[in-house]
């Protein structure tokens, strides 16, 4: 019995009656609800092949409690968002066996994030806007804040921990190792908190030129807009009657014609441009120090070798938990999601340690 298929559909199902049971908008609601028993019925059909009914499913895993724990506290946005990815991950992985087997695509391989824009196109109480509001809040969505929450704390403590070991090995003094230590901390922290700051700003500016050159255009030709926006609703399979016709009368009102023609036109939503380059800067700036502070702590206490097992101890410890974070996204084993991210840090700090060394013993040979 392949266990852990089953505990991915009975994952699902718990996650998806989540963002039903906490989602305001009746229909979309419905529609999760119905993901829920789509993927219930799954489980189901997986314990009907090994002649067991439903009194054997197991129970959601720490993993999906994990994440109704996030949730509560960050949004429930985040759980949608790892089950697009997973859905996503799973399709992918279904294409390319199929592929490298020879064996022919079916309707089912494709990832159940279809499956649910397929309910919600078939839904008649789902309205159109309902459907936009649906696909804008949860297209960007999957977790990021937090992935980059974890990606800046494992970029802090691998760094730092390499430059640590390098410094330590090279030269076994307390107080270079912890100035050292102090100094990439505020550097790399600062580094990525520029880069992210700059990189928030210049998309920001980028689309509020891109909308400025659209209301210019939308104001020196209009006729030739209309056309474009006719265009593009025929491109996405309206009869061109029906598409001159939604044209016309969204023409009718600048303001709303320029807010159309940048989605449909541009592809920018609004929420692209409620983005802060400065809370962006803080949180890299955050997560990263947070991270880079492990690796340098005992080194305010101790000295020599003692404090560079310590520090490894330590830093081995926060990369099993980084690599055990990530799983809540990837849906991996803890332990080998853990242990592989302490393997790859290790073999970092051993060998910036081992270069140290041998510079140190030049050095000072």
């Amino acid at each position: 019995m392949n266990l852990k298929n089953i505990q991915t559909e009975v994952d699902a199902s718990y996650l998806y009656k989540i963002l039903g049971d906490n989602e305001a908008d009746e229909n979309v609601a419905n529609v999760f609800h119905q993901m829920s028993e789509i993927e219930h019925s799954h489980a189901i059909a997986f314990l009907a092949k090994y002649d067991k009914d439903a009194s054997h499913l197991p129970p959601p895993s720490g993993r999906a409690k994990t994440l109704h724990f996030i949730g509560k506290l960050f949004g429930y946005d985040y759980i949608l968002g790892v089950l697009l990815d997973t859905e996503k991950s799973i399709s992918s992985s279904v294409l390319s066996a199929r592929k490298k087997t020879n064996t022919k695509e079916s309707l089912s391989d494709t990832a159940h994030v279809t499956i649910l824009k397929n309910i919600l196109n078939n839904d008649k109480k789902v309205s159109g806007p309902n459907l936009a509001r649906f696909e804008k809040r949860h297209r960007s969505v999957g977790g990021n804040a937090l992935r980059a929450a974890v990606l800046g704390g494992n970029d802090g403590l691998v760094s730092n921990f390499s430059l640590v070991m390098g410094i330590a090995g090279a030269t076994n003094g307390q107080k270079e190792v912890l100035l050292t230590g102090i100094a990439g901390l505020l550097a790399g922290a600062l580094s990525m908190a520029l880069g992210e700051w700059i990189s928030v700003k210049s998309s920001l500016e980028l689309y509020e030129n891109q909308m400025q050159l659209e209301m210019e255009e939308l104001e020196t030709n209009p006729e030739g807009e209309e056309k474009e926006l006719a265009l593009i609703y025929m491109a996405k399979g309206i009869p061109e009657d029906q598409a001159r016709q939604m044209a016309t009368e969204i023409m009718q009102n600048k303001d709303h014609a320029h807010e159309v023609l940048i989605k449909e036109e541009l592809g920018i939503n609004p929420e692209d441009l409620k983005g802060s380059a400065m809370e962006a800067a803080v949180a890299s700036f955050v997560f990263f120090a947070i991270g880079a502070i492990i690796p340098v702590i005992p080194f305010f206490f101790l000295g020599g070798m003692k404090a560079v097992l310590f520090s490894t101890v330590m830093s081995a410890c926060g990369l099993f938990l980084i690599g055990g974070s990530i799983t809540l996204f990837t849906g991996k084993s803890l332990w080998y999601s853990g242990f592989r991210q302490v393997l790859f840090g290790l073999m970092a700090a051993a060998i910036t340690f081992g270069i140290g060394k041998l510079i140190g013993v030049s050095v000072m040979g």
